[in-house]
């Protein structure tokens, strides 16, 4: 029987959650995050005067805002709602027709050429990177301000996001059903149709209905710089002072969310 003993001058050993070099590692971390929040807070410039003041501005303003002027949803404003939605709407829908042929040529699995594949990706990061305002403000100088330019910058900023989801879900298809058409000598249209489609419908229809409910929300917000819909109906009403008008479109902002959020939930049951 073999029994083994511990040396008398040997010290126990200690569990360690980390090694000294993670230690390190993990101060330089801290220390670097804490750096960036003190350096943020002296660029920011925060003038104290105004932090004390905001309850009492915030409170004369929610003072101007009631009662909300209900009245006043007839006309420019409810145009510039429906305005809205049919901006959200018409934007998805180009993005879909734009960003479906460019998802697939990123995809890898599907177009095996990495020239092709680099640059369908190049489009997809280039849309994505871009902000939906900066992509107004440019087609506003191109077609002018109005609802045109507004559709259109949300048709781009959703290229990269539907395209790059929808290239994703491509690449994770099983390849079994792909190589069994394939065999048979099956057209790249049927092997689209008929070994990836029923594999990504899910996923291509959750991709539009979260990118439209993305739209109603942007939509809302490019208005105000001059792209059409109720964001512009929000810019006039604060620059003539009008908050009664201001409360009744943040209002009207806040209930097409929550609709939207409703139509998608009940969308999905019934595609899915």
């Amino acid at each position: 029987m073999n029994t083994t003993h511990a040396l008398p001058n040997q010290e126990p050993r200690r569990w360690m959650r980390y090694t000294p070099g993670q230690r390190v590692l993990r101060f330089v971390l801290y220390l670097l995050f804490v750096l960036a929040i003190v350096q943020s807070m002296r660029t920011i410039d925060v003038i104290p005067e105004f932090l004390y003041d905001a309850p009492t501005q915030m409170a004369d303003l929610l003072h101007r805002m009631w009662p909300v002027s209900w009245q006043s949803f007839q006309g420019s404003i409810q145009k510039a709602l429906i305005e809205t939605l049919h901006m959200a709407t018409l934007g998805t829908i180009l993005a879909v027709v734009l960003a479906v042929p460019v998802g697939l040529l990123a995809a890898e699995k599907l177009t095996r050429n990495r020239a092709v594949n680099f640059l369908a990706r190049l489009i997809l990061v280039s849309s994505r990177s871009i902000n939906s305002l900066v992509w107004a403000l440019l087609f506003i100088a191109i077609f002018g301000p109005g609802p045109l330019a507004g559709t259109i910058a949300i048709a781009f900023r959703s290229i990269g996001f539907i395209g790059k989801l929808l290239g994703e879900a491509l690449d994770d298809a099983q390849p079994g059903p792909i190589e069994a058409l394939t065999a048979t000598g099956a057209s790249t249209g049927s092997i689209i149709g008929y070994g990836y489609w029923p594999q990504i419908r899910p996923a291509f229809w959750s991709i539009v209905l979260l990118r439209w409910d993305i739209n109603v929300r942007e939509s809302a917000v490019l208005g105000l710089v001059g792209a059409g819909g109720i964001g512009m109906a929000l810019n006039s009403a604060m620059d003539l002072f009008q908050w009664d008008k201001v409360a009744l479109i943040l209002l009207l902002i806040f209930s097409i969310v929550i609709v939207a959020e409703i139509v998608i939930t009940r969308a999905r049951k019934a595609l899915l």
